[in-house]
């Protein structure tokens, strides 16, 4: 595995690569990497030929400086795994190269960043946007992997892709959960083991939704979510919406066919947890 800190030097050695007709494949990542990671590294294997993994802890992307302190950085552990699971460029640089004095982004994303987690974090996908370009810019990929876990951060980069007219396709990969269902996520190592066992209550609730919406209207299953997740003391609740899948639009009702994405937020001993499901209305 080639490992790069500087953008000219990871940029002229993929230049070299497509010349040559390889098909290059990008996994973005803030490191601290689960399998859920390598998963995607995994996936893109069979769209590509070179597969490249980002590891940079975007600043622009936190609107807490606590979060964005304690977020885990285990960056030896991080490029053991990755060698081990056949990634071949790893590109890890500093924050000033990737960032300039001053800079600003601003993109017109058509409300996506203004909902359910851009309600809770604002900037946070105007943060993402901008980093996610320039990595694009350098990798030049035809290809990019990302997580179904962050569902509505998939929609916020296909509308960047849109709007930017990339000549990329993203790929979203299937969640990857722990064997008790958890989804996997690096902040989870933040949590005791009984915040963990604690933290099983959102899938759970995600799964009794789903169950639910076959025999209760959309306002009455969501409710009986809401006061599930609201009466757990331990738990301080965000968000528990139903929307449209291409959208991210408020479902106030559903019909058979119909894509739906459930997704719920929630604080749990001072870790911030997100979890979806994606599920089509038996017709």
């Amino acid at each position: 595995m080639k490992i790069f800190y500087h953008k000219t030097d990871l940029y002229g050695y993929l230049s070299q690569l497509k010349t040559e007709g390889k098909q290059i494949g990008l996994v973005p990542t803030m490191g601290a990497l689960h399998q859920g990671h390598l998963s995607l590294l995994e996936y893109i294997k069979d769209h590509c030929d070179i597969r490249v993994c980002s590891v940079f802890v975007n600043p622009t992307q936190f609107n807490n400086p606590e979060d964005l302190e304690k977020y885990p950085r285990p960056i030896e552990h991080d490029i053991q795994l990755l060698e081990e699971n056949g990634c071949d460029v790893l590109f890890m640089p500093q924050v000033e190269e990737m960032y300039g004095d001053n800079e600003s982004w601003s993109i017109d994303l058509g409300g996506l960043d203004e909902i359910l987690e851009g309600a809770f974090r604002p900037g946070h996908y105007q943060g993402v946007t901008q980093i996610v370009k320039k990595l694009f810019d350098v990798v030049r990929p035809d290809v990019a992997c990302f997580g179904q876990k962050d569902y509505q951060q998939f929609l916020v980069i296909q509308k960047m892709v849109d709007i930017h007219n990339l000549d990329v396709s993203l790929i979203m990969c299937p969640t990857i959960r722990e064997e008790d269902g958890l989804a996997m996520s690096s902040r989870n190592v933040r949590l005791s083991p009984q915040g963990r066992r604690q933290a099983l209550v959102i899938y759970q609730t995600l799964l009794q939704f789903q169950n639910n919406i076959h025999h209760m209207g959309v306002a009455e299953a969501r409710d009986l979510a809401v006061a599930q997740l609201k009466s757990r003391e331990e738990i301080t609740f965000e968000y528990f919406e139903v929307c449209d899948s291409q959208t991210l639009n408020t479902l106030q009702f559903t019909e058979k066919g119909d894509k739906v994405v459930v997704l719920a937020a929630v604080w749990l001993e001072e870790v911030r947890l997100i979890d979806n499901i994606l599920f089509a209305l038996e017709a």
